[in-house]
């Protein structure tokens, strides 16, 4: 049976516009648009203002486990040990001529105090001491300046007054700010302007693909416009959001890239159904009614599924993992609302000029596209070696996930001419390898001996001071073990465990090192969690739209084909180092310990935009003709090129960040690129559709009791 279907173009010209609550938002934009013009252009300028400080409003820190028994030994070391916590800043000071208690380094040694006691976000100043913060050849000190604010203001604090400190370095005298606080504030500035010019980079990219996509450079531009008024107003936004509640600067870096890419995504699908809906005699009001009734259902569902799947993050007590979450649906929100509201307003002020600027070799496609009409034909005919074919592939990619290893980053992510890296690395060079990764040890002063005693027996310990009795009568005191294996070495993870256990009760076990392991073991111990509740989120969205409980289930489960797929392809490239060499960068041997959880909320929102997007499309056609066949062919049809366009701009988008020199937004960019890619060729074009034409009206049957229970949803008009 051939595929037959009366589109807009075939019918009369429609003069009534759709009812549903969404086609008359559509007709009321168009004919109110300059309101809508005036609300988004103050909205704009309004939000647009705070947007500039955004990388220096929002938070540099968070990253921890809330609750962890390391997070408990820093608010303890703040609130009794002079600020000596995980987020005290250490100055490295540095000759090859004088030593510590030369009368150069002495001077130097008050300069630098001065300024930082200049700083009420510091705590006490301890100078190098002979023995224990001075190198054995007396040519390398460390200044210890303790945290007095929270983790985000010290970050802050050692990005504010960093520059002044380096500027002392003179006179043969070098100097380096070390530690957690200036990890995060030079990886922060590294990877916000590695983020900021693969962005960049990515619009002109973006732009030649929607040109291509179109034909029509009007129609082309109106995606990005959209997206950057939608960006502004999320990045102001986001500054506002951070006086409520703290927002990792991450969350920006994200934010940016994210709602780039739906957003175009969005005004593709949009965009393209209007210009189907504007043919013949139409009114442009009516097509806009049109085109929200039935694509801007779609693009409403998938959103929701974005913010859906993204919420399940908020689950991971991790202040950093939970904003970044935030930041994402709150970019996403912004853009949504402006494709359901703005750009009906200015489809309905184009009409037919939405195809101006038409380019004269591109030829102007319409809706139904003939080739992806033909290749839904072909799977139709042929389903079963397609759907094996994909099945192996993704298979295949997915094996490698299995031996996956991840942790928290290494030093390595900062560039190597960064001085929180020069200074680690003349840390472990002088004190040893260990020595970046110092334990800290809090108990109670009746155990001190004993937890001294234990710790200094475990072969693993290069040197344990004694303790230490807190600055007033709470009865703690503290003690600093140096370890044997760099900071990053999996042996620490094993070091902190066997200590905890062999340490009487009272003893909590911190430092930089300890949250990181901590943070590590909650983001595992939540992942299964926040699996699940991305899937079931993801399936019961996917019945409310579609009223299909089998497909439903089916578009959910393959996305985790994809997801496996990509993590697959991930293990070997940051694990293995498969192409680091091409990629330019140095594998650490494990996948960032975000990734999986943070990666797996976005690669299934996006790849679920992709299953609303062509699952309407085919139900829009079956309830229209009641045949499966129709739906399975006219769904990849008047979809597939929607599909293939926004899969092309994501791809490029995110493949634009692994150009990036930080690791982390590598990772992201190749993870979610891969994603994307595997997602949109081999399931939504491939396994997805041949899955409806082997289950036929099955895909598309619900019991009655559950049509009672569900409200009804229709995709045509």
């Amino acid at each position: 049976m051939r595929s037959t279907t009366v589109g807009v173009a075939d019918a009369s010209p429609i003069t009534t516009a759709p009812g549903g609550l969404l086609g008359r938002l559509g007709a009321h934009m168009a004919d109110h648009a300059r309101w809508v013009f005036g609300f988004w252009l103050i909205l704009s300028v309004a939000l647009g203002a705070a947007a500039p400080a955004v990388f220096d409003s929002l938070a540099g820190a968070g990253w921890q486990a809330n609750g962890s028994e390391s997070v408990q030994v820093r608010e303890l070391a703040q609130e009794h040990f002079g600020g000596n916590s995980a987020t005290a800043v250490q100055v490295v000071i540095h000759s090859d001529t004088a030593t510590m208690d030369s009368p150069q380094a002495q001077r130097l040694v008050g300069d630098l105090t001065g300024i930082l006691q200049a700083d009420s976000r510091f705590g006490a100043i301890v100078a190098p001491v002979p023995g224990q913060s001075v190198s054995r050849d007396g040519h390398t000190g460390i200044l210890l300046a303790g945290a007095n604010a929270n983790t985000d203001e010290m970050v802050a604090a050692v990005t504010d007054v960093g520059p002044k400190l380096k500027a002392l370095s003179s006179d043969g005298f070098e100097i380096y700010p070390t530690g957690a606080s200036a990890l995060w504030s030079d990886f922060n500035k590294a990877n916000h302007e590695a983020m900021m010019k693969a962005e960049m980079f990515s619009w002109p990219v973006t732009l030649a693909i929607m040109v291509l996509a179109f034909g029509s450079l009007v129609a082309a531009g109106l995606p990005l416009l959209l997206t950057l008024t939608g960006l502004i107003a999320s990045a102001g936004g986001l500054v506002l959001l951070n006086h409520v509640t703290s927002i990792s600067v991450w969350a920006m870096n994200f934010a940016m890239m994210f709602a780039l890419a739906l957003g175009i995504d969005y005004a593709l699908f949009l965009v393209s159904r209007f210009r189907d809906a504007i043919r013949g005699d139409t009114p442009p009001r009516i097509a806009v009614a049109i085109t929200m009734a039935t694509a801007g259902k779609a693009v409403l569902l998938s959103g929701l599924t974005v913010l859906v799947s993204l919420s399940a993050v908020l689950v991971v007590p991790a202040p950093a993992v939970r904003t970044m979450a935030v930041g994402i649906m709150f970019a996403v929100s912004f853009v949504l609302l402006a494709t359901l509201t703005l750009l009906p307003a200015v489809l309905g002020v184009l009409g037919r000029r939405v195809n101006a600027g038409s380019l004269p070799y591109v030829a102007r496609q319409q809706h139904r596209s003939p080739v992806f009409a033909k290749w839904g034909r072909l799977l139709h005919s042929h389903p079963w070696p397609f759907a094996v074919g994909s099945l192996l592939v993704l298979i295949a990619l997915a094996i490698p996930v299995t031996s996956l290893k991840v942790a928290m980053p290494s030093i390595q992510v900062v560039p190597a001419d960064a001085s929180v890296r020069q200074g680690y690395e003349l840390v472990q060079r002088e004190f040893g390898r260990g020595a970046p990764g110092m334990l800290q040890i809090v108990a109670p002063a009746s155990d001190g001996a004993d937890v001294q005693r234990i710790v200094a027996s475990d072969n693993r310990i290069a040197m344990v001071t004694p303790p230490q009795p807190a600055a007033d009568d709470s009865g703690l005191v503290m003690l600093q073990a140096t370890p044997t294996v760099d900071p990053s070495d999996p042996a620490m993870g094993d070091i902190v465990h066997s200590l905890r256990a062999a340490l009487p009760a009272g003893a909590l076990v911190g430092g930089a090192v300890a949250e990181n392991l901590d943070l590590q073991q909650a983001l595992n111990d939540y992942l299964p969690l926040v699996v699940g509740i991305i899937l079931v989120l993801g399936f019961l969205l996917l019945l409310v739209a579609l009223r299909a409980p089998l497909i439903a289930l089916l578009g959910a489960g393959v996305s985790l084909l994809s997801t496996a797929a990509a993590f697959g392809v991930a293990k070997l490239v940051f694990q293995d180092g498969h192409g680091a060499g091409l990629l330019g960068f140095t594998p650490q041997g494990f996948l960032d310990g975000w990734g999986p959880v943070f990666f797996f909320a976005m690669i299934f929102a996006i790849a679920m935009d992709y299953t609303v997007f062509l699952l309407a499309t085919a139900k829009e056609h079956y309830e229209r003709s009641g045949d499966p066949e129709v739906a399975h062919i006219d769904g990849i049809a008047h979809s597939g090129r929607v599909i293939a366009a926004a899969a092309a701009v994501m791809v490029a988008v995110f493949f634009t960040f692994a150009l990036a020199d930080p690791l982390p937004p590598k990772e992201m960019g190749i993870i979610l690129g891969v994603a994307v890619l595997l997602d949109a060729v081999l399931i939504r074009l491939i396994l997805l559709p041949v899955l409806l034409r082997l289950t036929g009206h099955a895909a598309w049957w619900s019991p009655r009791w559950l049509r009672r229970v569900l409200p009804d949803i229709s995709f045509a008009h």
